[in-house]
């Protein structure tokens, strides 16, 4: 059964001034229309605007404490909701059920975690150079911000941009991808009856082009907040610049996972497995390369490839280990990625094909794939597949995995797994990312610290999530008092 949804524009659910609509069907059942959704226009666009714009001043006056209580409480009203907002991403996005019920329970906690800390909402006290005089800061809302969101993580990336945002007392108009629209519909509905003011968060779906591209090219849009490709961030990044207006953008990555001789290889492989196979590759901070001693290099190849061939690949409803790409462009993009990388001269250890037969035939359903030999200037080493692919390097020493580590464009994520603590200290230290971790895997973040990229994974401006998510979304004025 389908469900059809509407903008939300001024507190009110309306259809698309141009009328027309596009719809969302299940990655593990193509024919299976899930929702419809409107195909919105630069009216659209131009209506949520305004309606932030007017609401902006009382929802900025408002106490933090206040604003805080309307996130808690659209939190409890998500958590009531948790089954149903799981199954609707579980059918629009393709994750398994486990995953997706991760990733609501990751926006419930988002919604509680800034609720508490729209308390904290204000400012600083700093001694002055003389007597008579006070000397503080005072933390203001940018104003109206625009937040466009990828399907991949499709209601926790709307959560921790659309929380924090509103905890700051901006208001806000976002864009959700158009490939997974249909859990950040329940998400407005769960902030409007926990009582959010009309006009303070509005949701305007479609495509890039459509509403994208108006939306920070607005004059009322004061900030932009962007999770998406690296090519489409830079542009944003780049139209945002024009005006001057406050951007970040948070985009791709290549990360990899190094595995010296002390680490125990069976966990290590699963270190890496769950970090390259986890929610199908499909995460900025999947696990997409294995840099790997010599000395325990083929061990590892074996290791990592009987633990890809062992998972169950099926229609997220029945919670398998891998789920569905979300779409058949995306499906094609990894296998196109499969055959450079045999055209390149890695060795195929695992998986490598699309699943057909049975219950696949209808579905974008690929098999956890392995690479080994994979040299590192080598495409698959370096460019972002978005897939459930791996490729293992082979590197000399530590210092050469470093290197190897470092050698490429990105730098979201990193990990190394040892039992050398020195090893693990000097990696932390000197790896380019902005998200290093010792014996875990590249992927899973907590809520309450930055998170964030370097190099091409990031316009390097602002950090997301914690107290950085309030640092973007609020403007510092020094005050000077004299008495």
């Amino acid at each position: 059964m389908s469900r059809t949804y509407g903008n939300f524009i001024d507190g009110e659910w309306t259809d698309s001034q141009s009328g027309e609509t596009f719809e969302v069907t299940n990655p593990a059942a193509a024919g299976e229309v899930v929702s419809v959704h409107p195909a919105s226009s630069e009216a659209d666009v131009e209506a949520a605007l305004d309606a932030a714009v007017a609401a902006q001043d009382e929802w900025a006056s408002t106490p933090g404490p206040s604003r805080g209580a309307v996130l808690r409480e659209a939190g409890n009203n998500l958590e009531a909701r948790k089954e149903e907002a799981t199954e609707v991403l579980v059918r629009e996005e393709g994750k398994t059920r486990s995953e997706a019920g991760g990733e609501v329970q990751r926006a419930i906690d988002i919604f509680h975690y800034y609720g508490a800390k729209a308390r904290d909402v204000g400012g600083t006290v700093k001694s002055a150079s003389a007597p008579g005089k006070d000397l503080y800061t005072k933390h203001e809302p940018l104003g109206t911000v625009a937040l466009i969101t990828p399907w991949n993580y499709p209601i926790a990336i709307p959560v921790w941009k659309l929380a924090p945002a509103l905890a700051a007392g901006n208001t806000a108009v976002l864009k959700p991808a158009s490939e997974a629209p249909g859990v950040v519909s329940i998400v407005l509905e769960c902030l409007d009856h926990a009582g959010l003011p009309a006009g303070v968060a509005n949701v305007v779906t479609g495509s890039g082009s459509e509403v994208g591209g108006p939306l920070i090219e607005s004059e009322h849009v004061d900030g932009v907040s962007f999770t998406g490709s690296t090519a489409v961030g830079t542009m944003v990044a780049e139209t945002a610049a024009v005006d001057l207006t406050r951007v970040q953008c948070e985009m791709g990555g290549k990360n990899p996972t190094v595995v010296m001789p002390s680490a125990d290889i069976e966990d290590a492989a699963e270190t890496v497995g769950v970090g390259a196979f986890g929610t199908t590759g499909q995460s900025c901070t999947a696990t997409s390369r294995a840099i790997v001693h010599e000395d325990v290099y083929d061990e590892f190849v074996a290791a990592v490839s009987d633990y890809a061939e062992s998972l169950v690949v099926g229609d997220g409803l029945d919670d398998p280990d891998v789920g569905p790409h979300v779409s058949e462009n995306e499906l094609s993009s990894t296998l196109e990625y499969i055959d450079i990388g045999s055209a390149e001269g890695a060795t195929l250890e695992a998986g490598g094909g699309r699943l057909s037969g049975d219950d696949y035939d209808d579905g974008y359903f690929v098999e956890p794939t392995v690479f080994s030999g994979v040299e590192n200037d080598a495409r698959i080493a370096q460019e972002e597949i978005f897939g459930p692919v791996l490729a293992v390097v082979e590197a000399e020493s530590f210092e050469d995995a470093l290197d190897l580590a470092n050698d490429v464009d990105y730098g979201l994520s990193a990990s190394i797994v040892t039992q050398d603590l020195s090893e693990g200290k000097r990696f932390v230290n000197e790896v380019e990312a902005g998200v290093a971790k010792i014996n875990e895997k590249t992927t899973g973040l907590e809520l309450h610290v930055p998170f964030g990229g370097y190099k091409d994974s990031s316009t390097n401006t602002y950090r997301e999530q914690g107290d950085a998510g309030l640092d973007f979304f609020s403007s510092v004025k020094t005050i000077y008092e004299n008495y």
